[in-house]
């Protein structure tokens, strides 16, 4: 039996960070499946939008060898739906969540990886900004 992991994420501005939470979620399993933040969702969770916009962060994600397939998340309020819709068997998030999804043990394993410290596109941004 295939064993399916998922995540989501806005990753905005391709890093380390990103590969390293994308390696550890499909070490988990056999097929990874990742939701990409629509420019929407972002917005209304962080009053901005994303560098990149949701078709590119897709196509870059969809790129990486270790992803077998990726979506467009469009509400966190649908993570329980995007969870059954692909039969996810583990559900990984970053570390920054801990405890947020905890709900979703009763449908799929929950795990969460420490974050690759002094990394972080909203860092990014800020040293581009202060270099200017």
């Amino acid at each position: 039996m295939i064993k399916k992991i998922i995540t989501f994420g806005t990753f905005d501005l391709l890093h380390v960070g990103h590969l390293n939470i994308l390696e550890r979620a499909k070490s988990l399993g056999d097929y990874l499946i990742v939701g990409v933040s629509t420019d929407e969702l972002n917005y209304s969770k962080k009053a901005k939008f994303p560098i990149y916009s949701q078709e590119e962060r897709k196509t870059l994600i969809n790129a990486l060898k270790i992803v077998d397939e990726v979506f467009f998340e469009e509400s966190l309020e649908l993570k329980r739906s995007y969870i059954l819709k692909h039969k996810a068997d583990t559900l990984v998030m970053g570390d920054d969540w801990a405890g947020k999804f905890d709900e979703f043990n009763d449908i799929c394993e929950v795990v969460y990886f420490p974050r690759t410290p002094s990394i972080s596109s909203t860092e990014i941004i800020e040293i581009v900004k202060k270099i200017k």
